[in-house]
């Protein structure tokens, strides 16, 4: 369940058609985010799912977003801050879509030592959800949680830290407790 927490405004919104760029592909929990900021936006702008948070920035530099949200725990959020021809526009917080560690629902049994794929920022989630009966495994990474979720559908790893939403679309059963992730999130529009 997402739970909206609050808002800070700092900046007016872009003059021009709105459009909200985002880390995807669907089910990420930036997807979540975008939605809900598409609820505050004039004219319910359509949502941009890309690979990594750093193509999302290059189109609203190009002027094809008029927004780019981005969760405060990616690591190299800080490049974001940093630029000159983008500004920070709003910050919220919100809960993220349900985490937990997923397996492919129609897999045979796990092996004593499954991989394991996920996003770098929930990666400390792995240790925390992984049942006991698995020993804590190195973790493979992906661009985004529906992409390690993605990839588990494809039988490149047996197990994925993703969300509830990831692990639906692409057919996955949780193993694991779930949980959400109180996140700070921030509105990137151009200078």
């Amino acid at each position: 369940m997402t739970v909206e927490l609050g808002w800070i405004d700092v900046r007016p919104a872009p003059a021009g058609p709105p459009a909200i760029g985002t880390l995807g592909p669907e089910g990420t929990s930036s997807e979540q985010a975008a939605r809900l900021l598409r609820t505050r936006l004039p004219d319910g702008p359509s949502i941009v799912l890309r690979t990594t948070y750093e193509q999302a920035v290059e189109d609203l530099k190009a002027g094809t977003v008029s927004h780019v949200v981005v969760a405060n725990a990616y690591r190299d959020i800080h490049h974001f801050y940093m630029a000159d021809d983008i500004a920070l526009a709003d910050v919220f917080v919100m809960d993220t879509p349900l985490y937990g560690i997923a397996r492919r629902a129609d897999g045979g049994p796990l092996s004593d030592r499954p991989s394991v794929v996920t996003h770098p920022s929930p990666r400390p989630l792995v240790a925390q959800l992984l049942p006991a009966a698995y020993p804590l495994p190195e973790v493979a990474t992906a661009d985004s949680t529906s992409q390690a979720a993605q990839a588990v559908a494809e039988r490149r790893y047996d197990l994925a830290l993703t969300t509830e939403p990831a692990a639906t679309r692409h057919g996955l059963r949780f193993i694991s407790r779930l949980r959400p992730i109180r996140m700070v999130w921030s509105v990137f529009i151009r200078t």
